[in-house]
């Protein structure tokens, strides 16, 4: 199938900072993970894929269209649930997102009905009459669902869609988004800083660094790729066992369990993780191969293993 999202080779600067450099990426079908730390540029690829900023270089094409060419085609297509509120004050629940349906080209009969089938399903079905100024942060993540489901588009970008919310709210949330990707047939891109949330909704990804890409591609295949993680508890001061696997090549990260990771770079034998440690005397009480997690592909990815 042909990408929902494809960048070739795009350029954004504003005055003299680039906040997305050469970038090229593809988003396939289904629920697509966007990562990567403050300032990679994730905000702007998602203003520029909605036509809302023009690249300096480059092409970019939303759902096989132009975004260039033809931005409120695309934005007829698409749904948008922004990072911060946007609702307008004195409105209530059911008129706010009739009107985002009315905005999105429905007749106002078919915004209407669409406005409470979409407050039904994000669960703010008995509190639809209510004036959004007395709702929840998390009723107001769920109206910002609701707003930009209205028009059934085909393919709907989330921007950070749990802040603020409490962990069972989070966790509706996010089995929210996975309905949508896998039961209701639209295409999502999720924008998130929280792994876990990438991890249990989405099946791809793609890392921003410094505003480039620094990997994408399935997260099954990125979490097996380019090496192995084995776990490590030793005892001893590590201080200089912890440096001397660094030199070796082996990254390796802190647990809150009292254990490490430590990733071993393909072609390397994690035997010799051993023989570090007996220089440095340090014992090893603990050693096991571990399963590489989407914290090991962000960190190997953006550096910072």
């Amino acid at each position: 199938m042909p990408p929902v999202v494809e960048l070739q080779r795009v350029t954004i600067r504003y005055g003299a900072r680039t906040a997305l450099q050469n970038v090229s990426a593809v988003f396939p079908e289904g629920a697509v993970g966007l990562l990567g730390p403050n300032g990679a540029g994730k905000s702007t690829l998602i203003r520029a894929l909605l036509g809302f900023v023009l690249p300096n270089e480059g092409h970019l094409t939303v759902l096989g269209m132009d975004v260039k060419m033809s931005p409120l085609a695309v934005r007829t297509r698409v749904g948008y649930m922004p990072e911060n509120d946007a609702h307008i004050p004195g409105m209530n629940a059911v008129s706010f997102v009739a009107f985002c349906g009315e905005l999105s080209g429905l007749p106002r009969a078919d915004a209407m009905q669409r406005a409470h089938e979409v407050l039904f399903y994000v669960g703010l079905g008995e509190a639809r009459y209510r004036n959004i100024e007395t709702y929840s942060t998390g009723m107001k993540q769920r109206i910002k669902l609701a707003q930009a489901l209205v028009h059934d588009p085909d393919l709907l970008f989330l921007d950070e869609p749990t802040n603020g919310m409490d962990p069972k709210g989070r966790e509706e949330m996010l089995e929210l988004i996975r309905d949508i990707a896998r039961n209701k047939g639209i295409n999502v891109i999720l924008s998130s800083h929280l792994l876990p949330d990438v991890e249990f909704t989405c099946e791809h990804l793609v890392v921003l660094d410094k505003g480039a890409v620094a990997t994408q591609g399935r997260i099954a295949g990125l979490k097996g790729a380019g090496g192995s993680v084995v776990e490590l508890r030793v005892k001893g001061e590590a201080a200089g066992f912890l440096a001397a696997l660094a030199s070796a090549g082996f990254q390796s990260q802190e647990t809150d369990e009292d254990l490490m990771r430590v990733f071993v770079p393909a072609g390397n034998d994690p035997q010799a993780i051993f023989s570090l440690a007996s220089s440095h005397r340090v014992q090893v009480r603990h050693f096991r191969a571990s399963v590489d997690t989407l914290e090991d592909v962000f960190a190997k990815a953006v550096g910072e293993a």
